[in-house]
């Protein structure tokens, strides 16, 4: 992985997806990959000249097949790893189309908040998991 010579935060746009049963979807990243084994909400690196929503669009498009037919912004989070610092801004994705396929390498579940602590949860993500238990 090249070194990030700028400082400046690494850009992730992630979907907040959810069920009829309130159950979040999240995705395993696959051996091989930074972090492995961690779970985390869908999403990826926003592209320059790109909008937030346009990035969460084909983010999911691209790892999940599925295409984000109503989503709204619902908050920014922060974390600073060891190697680099990631502004993560979530999008709460309330109706798409198709179901969601993983397509690299990522084993997709669906969990309720309260099962999230049983879990390797990213540590970018991990603070959504109690506003996510405070809304229940």
């Amino acid at each position: 992985m090249k070194a990030r010579s700028d400082h400046r935060p690494v850009e992730v746009v992630v979907g907040l997806i959810q069920d009829s049963e309130g159950r979040v979807l999240l995705g395993r990243r696959p051996n091989g990959s930074h972090m492995a084994g961690y779970w985390e909400l869908p999403g990826g690196k926003r592209n320059p000249n790109e909008s937030p929503k346009q990035t969460l669009c084909r983010e999911l498009y691209e790892e999940l097949s599925i295409r984000v037919l109503s989503a709204t912004f619902f908050m920014v989070l922060s974390h600073k790893y060891s190697e680099r610092e990631v502004r993560l801004e979530v999008w709460h994705v309330e109706s798409y189309k198709g179901d969601p396929i993983g397509h690299e390498g990522q084993t997709l579940r669906w969990s309720l908040p309260n099962e999230f602590r049983k879990l390797p949860i990213l540590p970018a993500d991990e603070p959504l998991i109690d506003i996510l238990l405070e809304r229940d």
